[in-house]
């Protein structure tokens, strides 16, 4: 049939038929470790039927960044990610109307900061979907501009070797490096996180949150095993960085197993025992290990018990709503490991249902 300039190739009107017919066709679930309530598919369309239901899309409006909040872009990837995985047709075109006046008006997005950069991951996920190539150099543009005047050494002019970093790097030049196949996205992103590496992991493999806030906290460090996830997944043996990111991502995956809770979640302060069970932080650990388990790095069953643990503690996590609980707020640095501990939860945040949308789809995709 005829397709219009959106990218749709029939009437929206027919997205709610669909509803029902595309919805159906879902990833097998036989000989799974789940059952009908926990299945990563049940609760992943809950998240994403959350997150169409938002009138708002998560923004920033600071002194320094005005536009798409780095939450809402990496939320919206993983629920297009899993509606794709699911076959999930309907969903996409709702998705992608939720996002459509952030396409039409890409060229005014702002390209100059590290939380700026990665909405690039939306087009590109789209393109992947249709084709249209315009989405495709949309989200490669956001990848070229990120590195426009690089630093002496060639990492990129944004870096500010905070630990967040390195997933919102890593996770556009990754998606670019993948729809062009051109290895200087992959070489810029082996780069930069070996130079993060270098300076910021710890002996133990986890993170401080900063060189004056020595405490591992859950979601920072969060951030690093999911961005280490993502980089082994694509990093080729011939890489001169390839040994040190491998070693530090495996590093980092043993010492997680050593601090998991009984019931499978892991604590606002990692280390600390003495601290609340975090539902972000966990969502990311238990994709980063699923991710290397489907890789074959992680080969030893104490791996897939400890993913196998994560959903199922968060999937107790999620209420009737498709909310995660116990999101720790957005969290600055302090040397008070008080500031740490008494930090307030929310329900909802994108923080954490954007790794719970990531974490179902890994589950999902390698069924």
């Amino acid at each position: 049939m005829h397709q219009n300039n959106t990218g749709f190739s029939f009437p929206f009107a027919f997205i709610i038929i669909l509803m029902g017919l595309t919805s159906c066709h879902q990833a097998t679930e036989s000989d799974t470790f789940w059952d009908e309530e926990s299945s990563p598919s049940q609760i992943g369309l809950m998240a994403i039927d959350d997150l169409l239901s938002r009138d708002e899309i998560m923004r920033y409006e600071t002194d320094f960044l005005s536009t798409v909040h780095y939450a809402e872009a990496i939320a919206g990837m993983g629920a297009i990610e899993l509606a794709a995985v699911l076959g999930d047709t309907s969903r996409i075109y709702l998705l992608k109307e939720r996002y459509q006046h952030i396409l039409d008006d890409f060229d005014s997005l702002p390209a100059d900061h590290v939380d700026a950069n990665v909405i690039g991951v939306l087009p590109i996920e789209f393109y992947q979907w249709n084709g249209n190539e315009a989405y495709k150099k949309m989200g490669v543009t956001m990848a070229d501009l990120q590195w426009d005047d690089p630093q002496p050494n060639g990492i990129t002019n944004q870096t500010r070797y905070w630990i967040d970093d390195m997933f919102m790097i890593g996770i556009i030049q990754k998606k670019a490096y993948k729809v062009t196949g051109d290895t200087v996205y992959l070489n810029r992103a082996a780069l930069q996180m070996n130079d993060y590496l270098e300076k910021l992991q710890r002996p133990n493999g986890l993170f401080y949150h900063g060189p004056d806030a020595p405490f591992f906290w859950g979601r920072g460090n969060g951030w690093m095993a999911a961005a280490l996830a993502e980089m082994v997944t694509v990093i080729p043996e011939g890489n001169p960085h390839y040994t040190n990111i491998i070693e530090s991502y495996t590093t980092m995956m043993e010492s997680l197993l050593r601090y998991q809770a009984n019931d499978g979640m892991w604590r606002q302060l990692i280390d600390n025992e003495d601290s609340w069970k975090e539902s972000s932080g966990t969502a990311m650990f238990g994709y980063a290990i699923k991710v290397g388990e489907d890789e074959g790095i992680l080969s030893d069953p104490r791996y897939t018990e400890s993913y196998q643990k994560a959903w199922l503690a968060l999937a107790d996590k999620v209420n009737e709503y498709g909310r995660l609980t116990d999101i720790c707020v957005g969290t600055g640095q302090s040397d008070n490991i008080q500031y740490y501990l008494d930090r307030p939860t929310v329900t909802g945040d994108l923080h954490g249902q954007a790794p719970l949308l990531w974490f179902a789809h890994q589950l999902l995709k390698s069924e």
